[in-house]
């Protein structure tokens, strides 16, 4: 099987990628995961900044755990390096973090490459056509709307979610405060993909939380 094909169809497939800490909203991986993954989540990406490498990989370990039986995919932030010692499927940079190049060259042609995109110019140099397995699988495009995970960096708006829209030649995820009360306006702006964190981490019923995302998600699918 050729393990790098498979992942990009899988991450082609995606809609809903949740992104959390090795506590989300307080609890064990174990308790949100599972019940987030029964919601519709496709994607989880662990960012986690707290963490001693070591501790890092373990807790990636155990997410690969409880994501792999249902074809869930998983990333790591930040670290391309400890996303292959987990055994995760990619990993995600941000613009100040690891270069996509070095990032690739760690990753190998088999593993998903991600990057946050904040501006157009962003969009454009992750959209460079390289063929799979060398460039970027992926893009996050946001903050969509103000939020205190990105606290300091100013919301893009829905300007930039219609730019890649139109523009981006890679699979984005629009991201940064988006929720099931928002989504509609996002999806509306041209988004097939959204990402998430509070809206699923800290929700008191993860699973109902991702469905209503979902939901929304396929709704706007059925109504293209």
């Amino acid at each position: 099987m050729d393990l790098g094909a498979d992942r990009r169809a899988r991450l082609g497939r995606a809609r809903l990628y949740l992104v959390c800490d090795a506590s989300p909203g307080g609890r064990p991986l174990a308790e949100v995961l599972p019940s987030a993954i029964a919601g519709g989540v496709d994607v989880v990406q662990l960012r986690e900044k707290g963490l001693a490498d070591g501790e890092l990989v373990e807790a990636a370990r155990g997410a690969r755990a409880l994501c792999e039986p249902f074809g869930v995919l998983l990333i790591v932030n930040d670290r391309p390096d400890l996303a292959l010692a987990a055994g995760a499927d990619g990993a995600h940079v941000g613009q100040d973090d690891v270069p996509p190049p070095e990032a690739r060259e760690l990753l190998g042609p088999e593993l998903l490459l991600g990057l946050s995109t904040h501006a157009p110019a962003e969009i454009e140099a992750a959209s460079d056509g390289a063929p799979a397995g060398e460039g970027v699988d992926y893009i996050g495009v946001g903050p969509v709307y103000a939020t205190p995970t990105k606290a300091g960096r100013a919301a893009v708006g829905l300007e930039l979610v219609r730019y890649a829209a139109e523009r981006a030649r890679a699979p984005f995820f629009a991201i940064g405060g988006i929720d099931a009360e928002n989504v509609a306006e996002v999806l509306g702006a041209g988004a097939r993909r959204v990402a998430v964190v509070r809206a699923i981490a800290h929700a008191p019923d993860p699973e109902a939380a991702a469905r209503a995302l979902r939901g929304a998600l396929e709704e706007q699918v059925v109504g293209a």
